[in-house]
């Protein structure tokens, strides 16, 4: 299994090669990149970033436009920016956007790697949720349209005859396809029914 990522993306040559030393000291491997673009082509680095050192302003595409870009095709890996420009508006803004931490040049170099290392632990356990999740996503696409139609309606409060009358169908009929979706679904009672649906919307949504 590949273990945790951290990527550093600064323009300045020699606070890269500090941050990326730092960071090494934690025992997770790390990747330096000159600029946001340089790292948006490393595929591979995309997709096991576990955490991201950002700088703010680079040539090209900034810290911040990195964040925005990242944002808008689902990717949550965590950023802390580590910048010398950090207006309020700025922090405020990326904050708002999901970062994990702004830290101001010069910084307490055992406040970054503490914050590093909380930012891959996080980013850790939004993985394992997302496999759960994505396990429990292939479940319900294995429903037939009338299993979902009948799961709807279970998840609402209906009643078996309320659900027959809704969808046209016989009591009976909607007797068997409850017991498949609860098959289906891997829960014993209407209760987790419920709760696992929610869950479910609310994490895809």
């Amino acid at each position: 299994m590949n273990r945790p990522l951290v990527c550093v993306v600064d323009d300045d040559d020699a606070v890269r090669l500090s941050i990326g030393l730092l960071v090494e000291t934690l025992g997770f491997p790390v990747r330096c990149y000159a600029g946001a673009m340089e790292f948006l082509d490393d595929d591979e680095a995309l997709e096991r970033a576990h955490c991201l050192v950002l700088d703010v302003r680079m040539p090209g595409l900034s810290g911040v436009g990195l964040q925005d870009r990242l944002g808008r095709v689902g990717q949550r890996v965590p950023i802390i920016f580590v910048s010398a420009y950090g207006d309020v508006p700025m922090v405020a803004r990326v904050m708002r956007a999901g970062a994990f931490d702004f830290l101001q040049k010069p910084f307490n170099e055992q406040v970054l790697l503490d914050r590093v290392n909380e930012a891959v632990q996080v980013a850790t356990q939004r993985r394992r949720e997302g496999a759960r999740w994505n396990a429990v996503q292939v479940r319900l696409d294995g429903l037939t349209t009338r299993e979902r139609d009948v799961m709807d309606g279970m998840v609402a409060g209906r009643l078996n005859k309320q659900i027959a009358e809704d969808l046209g169908i016989s009591i009976k009929t909607v007797e068997q396809h409850r017991a498949r979706v609860m098959e289906k679904l891997q829960v014993e009672s209407l209760a987790e029914l419920v709760r696992l649906v929610i869950e479910a919307r609310y994490y895809t949504d």
